[in-house]
Order: C-alpha cells, then sequence, then structure tokens
C-alpha cells in the first residue's frame, strides 16, 4: 500500500439522490486523513434492499457489480453504517466462496470508523449549537460504531436516554409496518428533544430523513444533520 491509500467511496443510492453534500463532505474528510478519493463511475446500489427481501440472485448480481467496480482500491469508505454494514459483513454470505468478496469486505469500513480507526483521528469539528446523536442499528450493532462520531466531534454532543434504541426506519420495516414505524419515530424524536438540542446529528440518511420527515410534519424545526456535513463545516 502506498503512502497516501486510495480511497474508493461508495457513495450511497440516498445521498447520490437526495442529499449529494454529504458525499462532497465524506470526500473532503477522507482527504483530509491524507487519502486520494476516488468515485468509481460504475457503482449502484450494494444490494441490501434486495438481499433483505430475500431477492438473492438479485442482491448476488449487485454484489458481483460492486466487488468489480471497487476491488481495486486500499480502502473503500461509505457515510453510512448500513450499506459498510452490508458490504463488511454480508457479503462474504452473499457470494460464498467468493475471494474477492471476503477481500473487499475486510476493507470496507464506515466513514468515521475509517476516520478513527484507520487514519488515526480525532476532534475534527464541534457542532456550533447544542446538538445530540442518532446512533444508527446497522453502524452500531454490525460495526460497532459509537465512540467514533463522538471523538471526531469532541464530545460536543448530548446524549439520548435510549441511544441504542431504533428511530424506527429500517428500510423495508418502515414501509410494511407504518404505524409501527411513526411511533418509533416520535418516542426517538421525543428523546431528543428532551435534551434541549437545536439539531441532531447522525451517520445514515436513512434514519435522518426518516426522523427529519416525520419533524417536518409536526411542525418541528430541530435542524437534522449527517455527521459528514458538520465535520466539514457545511451549514
Amino acid at each position: 500500500m502506498s503512502a497516501r491509500p486510495r480511497v474508493a467511496l461508495f457513495v450511497t443510492c440516498l445521498v447520490d439522490l437526495v442529499r449529494p453534500r454529504i458525499g462532497f463532505a465524506a470526500a473532503k474528510l477522507i482527504e483530509q486523513s491524507g487519502c486520494e478519493v476516488i468515485v468509481p463511475r460504475a457503482q449502484t446500489c450494494c444490494g441490501q434492499p434486495a438481499w433483505n427481501a430475500g431477492a438473492d440472485k438479485d442482491a448476488q448480481a449487485i454484489a458481483r457489480q460492486v466487488v468489480e467496480a471497487f476491488g481495486e482500491f486500499d480502502y473503500v469508505v461509505a457515510p453510512s453504517g448500513s450499506c459498510a454494514g452490508m458490504i463488511k459483513r454480508h457479503y462474504p454470505d452473499v457470494l460464498k466462496g467468493d475471494a474477492r468478496a471476503t477481500a473487499l469486505a475486510a476493507k470496507t469500513h464506515e466513514l468515521t470508523r475509517f476516520l478513527v480507526d484507520v487514519r488515526g483521528m480525532s476532534t475534527l469539528a464541534t457542532p456550533r449549537v447544542k446538538a445530540c446523536y442518532h446512533d444508527s442499528c446497522s453502524g452500531l450493532r454490525e460495526l460497532g460504531v459509537r465512540a467514533q462520531p463522538r471523538k471526531l466531534l469532541g464530545g460536543a454532543v448530548e446524549e439520548l436516554a435510549e441511544r441504542d434504541v431504533c428511530c424506527g426506519f429500517g428500510g423495508l420495516f418502515s414501509v410494511k409496518h407504518p404505524q409501527v414505524s411513526e411511533r418509533m419515530a416520535d418516542d426517538k424524536i421525543a428523546d431528543a428533544e428532551a435534551t434541549g438540542a437545536a439539531m441532531l446529528i447522525g451517520g445514515d440518511l436513512g434514519c435522518l430523513l426518516h426522523l427529519e420527515g416525520r419533524m417536518r410534519r409536526q411542525g418541528k424545526a430541530m435542524a437534522v444533520r449527517h455527521i459528514a456535513e458538520v465535520l466539514a463545516g457545511e451549514p
């Protein structure tokens, strides 16, 4: 590996389609860590929706495409515990016996975990207003992402009373069980409000869109930001 590692940014579908500035912020942060950032143009979805729905053949086809597009790089980094978790934890099962899938899984990281655990970075920025932090299920449970975002934020976040509880998004879960999903979102929002924070920060755009959408329907004004945006100094 060269002194300046080549990092492929896995942008994610939601970031690409809904909030591209997160991708630009992630690239900026990875470059600040001393790496070269490449965004493979052939990338598409990670295949998680198909895998979760039991569409194994479709998930395998997508995974093979991802392996082909990202296999040559030193690292693969995604601003999402969900997508990074799919590649790192599930690709070896999706493509059993495929050595390239196993190799790709080993060098894939969620953004904050990469910056802290691989590149040794610490405080990069602190929120401009009082903020709380939401831990996404995939990042927390599949990748062990908890301390890393807090370290990068200098510990300057309020903790939720039930920080290990799901926000209710859960991909297809929110579609199949909307009433349960809404109630879980309401509980998470109430928990965030109880901290007195003016901003909710998180590492997965799916969770953030779910919570922000529910807030706006209720007329709540709390800002919702991805951690990459905050660390990169985005407004």
